[in-house]
């Protein structure tokens, strides 16, 4: 196959002819790309055959393919999976699937690897992969780096040996594993938001096989996506999803996003809990029976896990880690811990509750199961009992790929030498700054703030919360934001507090 290029343009001849892969579409640890612009079939045909020699490098030649529910996506899956045999890989194709349907089918299959075809939550136009080599893991920098290498150098390697098969009715398969054993003591009444994304097709179903009283919510499988991105973080995700709470008098509503990874909780009064405070609920829930119980969460997320009085009698302990599906993953394995959260809906539980991947189906069985165990609290009154903070939401500044990682540099430098100047920010002291993923800058009462370059868009992540005041809360994102917009190269947020 011809060396991927990076300057054609559709409707031409050289389009049909080699295959167009732009570099910014490799990210940390999965691939994006505009499906068209800036990726076409016969590069997705190369990346196969570049994702198939790594396998074989690796020794990990047999990989699980799914794609999600987009008009483009099979076809992408099918171009994937021709580059795949190119390079002699043996796929087993599960079909129409969540991404956690593909986890759970390398452990099913007894397959090391998987690449799942899907775009996670982004707008329609975007195509990806999410990509591992050795279960539960996903790929990280290093192995997307080298990738990267391999695609883009021309360096993919046809050999003979390469086979495909397609699992029939695997959806049956996952549905029975991720149910079995699960029975509510009553039919807690949930209302199931889907974004007419894949979810539609498999988070309903289980949550009725362990009882569930179940309101379906936009589950109709819909790739134009004609009322909102499926997406629980969301803004129009989450007021519909409230709205639907109070309409059918339910007792939370649960939400999937496009893949079916993450999930997003409304309580019973309509009102959303970001994933974090969820976590420390579960956290909670879980620690009840083991001492010292290990959790890992994302920079992202609340300071109430270190301040929690029930987590801190328990002896829970807590690591603050770099945010990202593969990152939480791999330090939740490597730390042999209970579970790991993060504050986009991510959930990540080690047996016995999961297999260490994120599955927002068994993220909602566990949730509903904490509730089922609550002695008659609802979701709202379980949130009532933790330290009170005041949160926005995770916000998204526009900002170039080849930008963002220098304006959150300086951003840090900026920080750094206000801490080590001794100078005040909202009149107090900064108390510490965390450097592990962006900048996380705490001050004397709590309060802090966040910025992150975005592992897969083109923009700025920015998180701010307060444990003493809504006008802290505001006051520190003011203040990030004054810093952040000396920087031209920072732009428009998709929402604002």
């Amino acid at each position: 196959m011809s060396k991927p290029r990076s300057d054609l343009k559709p409707n031409t001849f050289d389009f049909e002819n080699f295959p167009l892969v732009t570099a910014n579409g490799f990210r940390e640890y999965d691939a994006r790309w505009l499906f068209g612009k800036e990726i076409n079939l016969l590069g997705v045909q190369a990346l196969g055959l570049g994702l198939g020699t790594y396998l074989h490098e690796v020794g990990a030649p047999r990989v699980v393919t799914g794609h999600d529910y987009r008009s483009y996506s099979l076809s992408i899956k099918q171009a994937l999976v021709l580059g795949l045999m190119n390079a002699g890989c043996e796929v087993l194709d599960v079909g129409l699937a969540t991404t956690p349907v593909s986890y759970y089918a390398q452990f099913a299959l007894d397959v090391p690897a998987v690449a799942m075809v899907t775009a996670s939550h982004n707008e329609n136009g975007w195509t990806g992969v999410k990509m591992g080599a050795a279960r539960p893991l996903t790929f990280g920098p290093d192995e997307i780096g080298r990738l990267k290498q391999i695609v883009l150098g021309g360096e993919g390697k046809t050999q003979t040996g390469g086979s495909y098969r397609f699992v029939e009715n695997f959806r049956e398969r996952y549905l029975q594993a991720v149910t079995e054993g699960h029975k509510l003591s009553r039919p807690i009444k949930v209302v199931a938001a889907c974004g007419n994304g894949t979810a539609g097709a498999f988070a309903p179903e289980a949550l009725r096989r362990i009882g569930a009283e179940v309101i379906p919510m936009d589950t109709e499988l819909d790739y134009t996506f004609p009322k909102y991105n499926p997406n629980p973080e969301d803004l129009h995700m989450l007021h519909a999803m409230a709205d639907a709470v109070r309409e059918h008098k339910a007792e939370l509503c649960l939400g999937f996003d496009g893949d079916g990874d993450r999930c997003g909780v409304v309580d019973d009064m309509g009102e959303e809990i970001f994933a974090d405070k969820v976590g420390v609920l579960l956290a909670r829930d879980l620690s009840q029976n083991i001492p010292n119980a290990q959790f890992v969460v994302d920079v992202k997320s609340t300071g109430i896990y270190l301040a929690d009085p029930v987590l801190k009698q328990r002896g829970v302990r807590v690591d603050y880690w770099k945010t990202g599906h593969s990152y939480i993953k791999r330090r939740t394995a490597e730390l042999k811990a209970v579970a790991g959260f993060e504050k986009s809906g991510h959930y990540f539980f080690n047996p016995p509750v999961g297999r260490g991947y994120d599955d927002a189906i068994i993220a909602a069985i566990a949730i509903l199961e904490m509730l089922d165990r609550a002695g008659g609290k609802t979701m709202s009154q379980l949130e009532a009992t933790l330290p009170k903070t005041w949160s926005s939401p995770t916000m998204a500044p526009y900002c170039a790929d080849d930008a963002k990682y220098d304006v959150v540099a300086a951003i840090t430098k900026e920080y750094e030498g206000l801490k080590a100047r001794g100078e005040k920010v909202l009149g107090q002291n900064i108390a510490g700054i965390v450097t592990v993923n962006g900048v996380r800058v705490t001050l004397a009462d709590g309060t802090w703030c966040l910025v992150r370059a975005s592992s897969n868009k083109p923009s700025l992540v920015v998180v701010v919360e307060s444990p003493t005041s809504e006008a802290n809360m505001r006051a520190i994102f003011a203040d990030l934001d004054s810093r952040l917009s000396k920087h031209k190269e920072v732009g428009e947020y998709d929402q604002k507090i």
